[in-house]
C-alpha cells in the first residue's frame, strides 16, 4: 500500500535533503536484516539526524497510522528489523556522533549510529574500553545492541548491555521524549526498554558504563580431540573457582571454517577452547598456570598462550569471523541462538548430532560455553528442494531441545520474527499477555516494530505446541507469573 502523499511531504519537511529514500532500487537495501530469508520492501526509508527529527517522523507516523521500524546497521539475525510493507524504516545511520565523554564518572554518551567498536575507539588512548564485544562489533550499532541486549565473548565476567547502560533519551511511539535513568526513583523502564527489540520506542541518546584496560589480559587456545574433553575443560576452570572473562569452543567444521576465511592458525583439532584471563597481573598469572594444568589433565594436546597483542588478536580473529567464515564451506546456513545450563551442554550437543542425522544437514558449533549460550550453524544450499523448509525445522528442534534442557530461546540475538512462533514453547498464555500489556502500554497502536517478538496467527499460522513445563519450574525451583 503506497503511503499518502500528504504524509509523505510531512515527513520529508521535516527532515534534511536526501533523507527520504524512495526509489524502489534503493528500498531494497533495507528488505532485511542480517536474517536473510525474510524480506519485505518498506514503502519509505527514513534518515534522521537528531532527536527532534526523529520525534518528527514518529509523530508523523502516530498521527497517520504508519507502522515504523527503526533500523542500526541491519546486522541482526532474527530479523528484528524486518520492515513493514506499508510503512517506513526509520533509519539511525547518520545519527552516529559521540555526544559527551566523562572519564571522571566512567561514562559516555553516544548516539545509537555509533558502532560498538567505536565506543571504545573513542577512549582508548586514556585506558578505558566498552566491555560488551559482540563478534559484528565492527560493523554493528550501539542502538541495536540496545534493542536487542546485546553480549559478546566478554559478557561471562562483565556482562551484557543491559549492565553497562545507565541512560537512555528515548522517543516514545507517540513522539514524546523521555529520560530513562538507573537512577530515577520507581520501577526499572530503563530495564525494561533494553532488549526490548524495538517494539518500545527509539533511542536517540545512549549514556554507557566505561571500564578501565586492566592490568593484564592473558589469552589460552587449547586443542582437544572432542567437544566433550573442551566442555571437561571449562566446567574444571569454573570449579576451580576461576573467573575467566571469555570462554569460547568452535568445533571441527567451524575451525576448518575460519582457517580458510581468516588463517589464525588453528590447529587441526576436534574441538578449540579459548580461555581470556583479566585483572591484576599476579593474579592473572597464577589463574594461567591452572587454566593450563586443566586443559592437560582434560586431554588437550596442544596449548598456546598468546604472548603479545598481536598474538591474542590472531587468535581472536578466528572466532570473531566464525559467522562469516562459514560462507567458505557452505552456500547457506541458518544461524540459531540458544541457551542452556552449562552442566547440560554435553547432553544437548549429543542431541544436536542426533538431529544432523535425522534431518540430513550439516550443523557446526560454535559457541560461549562458560555461560551455555549456544551459536549452532545448520548448512544448507538454498537452491536444493526442501533443504531451506529442513534447515529451519532443524533450527527449531535445536531450540526445543534448549528448551528441554532448561535452557532459553535467545541469548543475544533476540527473538525477531524467527523465533516468535517458537515464545509458547517456553512462555503461558498468562506470560505472553503480561508482556503484551507492557508493550500496549509504551504502543497502544501497535505502530512501533510490529509482527516482532510475539506469535500472531499471521505470522505463525497456528501456534506450536502446547506449553511446556520448564524443568526448573517441574523441580520446584520457579513459580509461573
Amino acid at each position: 500500500m503506497a503511503l499518502g502523499s500528504d504524509f509523505v511531504a510531512t515527513v520529508a519537511a521535516s527532515l534534511p535533503a536526501e533523507a527520504v529514500i524512495d526509489r524502489p532500487e534503493q528500498l531494497r537495501t533495507y528488505e532485511c536484516d542480517g536474517l536473510t530469508g525474510n524480506r519485505v520492501v518498506p514503502s519509505l526509508v527514513l534518515l534522521p539526524e537528531s532527536t527532534e527529527q526523529v520525534q518528527a517522523v514518529v509523530r508523523a507516523c502516530h498521527t497517520a497510522g504508519v507502522p515504523f521500524v527503526a533500523r542500526g546497521a541491519g546486522t541482526g539475525l532474527s530479523g528484528g528489523a524486518l520492515p513493514v510493507a506499508d510503512g517506513v524504516v526509520v533509519s539511525l545511520a547518520r545519527m552516529n556522533r559521540v555526544v559527551a565523554i566523562d572519564l571522571a564518572a566512567a561514562r559516555i554518551v553516544v548516539q545509537p549510529g555509533v558502532t560498538n567498536l567505536q565506543v571504545t575507539e573513542a577512549v582508548a588512548a586514556e585506558g578505558w574500553y566498552y566491555a560488551p564485544d559482540p563478534s559484528s562489533q565492527q560493523v554493528c550499532t550501539i542502538g541495536g545492541n540496545v534493542a536487542e541486549n546485546s553480549g559478546g565473548a566478554h559478557c561471562l565476567k562483565y556482562g551484557f548491555t543491559v549492565n553497562h547502560v545507565t541512560g537512555l533519551l528515548v522517543v516514545l511511539p507517540d513522539g514524546e521524549a523521555v529520560r530513562l535513568s538507573t537512577d530515577a526513583p520507581g520501577p526499572d523502564l530503563l530495564g525494561v526498554f533494553v532488549g526490548s527489540e524495538g517494539t518500545l520506542g527509539i533511542a536517540t541518546e545512549i549514556t554507557l558504563r566505561l571500564l578501565r584496560r586492566p592490568e593484564a589480559v592473558r589469552t589460552v587456545l587449547a586443542a582437544f580431540d572432542s567437544i566433550d574433553a573442551a566442555g571437561a575443560a571449562v566446567s574444571g576452570v569454573v570449579s576451580a573457582g576461576i573467573v575467566a572473562s571469555a570462554m569460547e569452543i568452535m568445533d571441527r567444521l567451524t575451525i576448518e571454517a575460519a582457517e580458510a576465511a581468516v588463517h589464525p592458525g588453528y590447529p587441526d583439532a576436534g574441538a578449540l577452547l579459548l580461555v581470556e584471563l583479566d585483572g591484576p597481573a599476579p593474579q592473572v598469572e597464577e589463574d594461567l598456570a591452572v587454566v593450563e594444568a586443566i586443559c592437560r589433565d582434560c586431554g588437550s594436546w596442544e596449548i598456546r598462550t598468546a604472548t603479545s597483542d598481536h598474538e591474542r588478536a590472531l587468535l581472536w580473529k578466528g572466532r570473531k569471523s566464525a559467522f562469516a567464515a562459514m560462507g567458505r564451506v557452505s552456500s547457506d546456513y541458518y544461524v540459531q541462538d540458544g541457551v542452556v545450563p552449562r552442566t547440560k551442554l554435553p547432553a544437548v550437543l549429543r542431541r544436536i548430532t542426533e538431529l544432523e542425522a535425522e534431518f540430513g544437514l550439516r550443523v557446526a558449533n560454535v559457541f560461549h560455553a562458560g555461560d551455555g549460550n549456544l551459536h549452532p550453524l545448520v548448512l544448507y544450499d538454498a537452491r536444493a528442494e526442501g533443504e531451506p523448509e529442513r534447515a529451519r525445522a532443524l533450527a527449531e528442534a535445536i531450540l526445543e531441545a534448549c528448551i528441554d534442557a532448561g535452557g532459553s530461546l535467545t541469548g543475544e540475538h533476540g527473538i525477531g520474527v524467527d523465533k516468535a512462533c517458537s515464545m509458547p514453547l517456553l512462555f503461558g498464555a498468562n506470560d505472553l499477555e503480561a508482556m503484551q500489556r507492557v508493550r500496549r502500554a509504551f504502543d497502544p497502536a501497535g505502530l512501533c516494530n510490529p509482527g516482532k517478538v510475539f506469535p500472531t496467527p499471521r505470522l505463525c499460522g497456528e501456534v506450536p505446541g502446547p506449553y511446556r513445563t520448564h524443568p526448573l519450574e517441574a523441580a520446584g525451583l520457579a513459580e509461573r507469573l
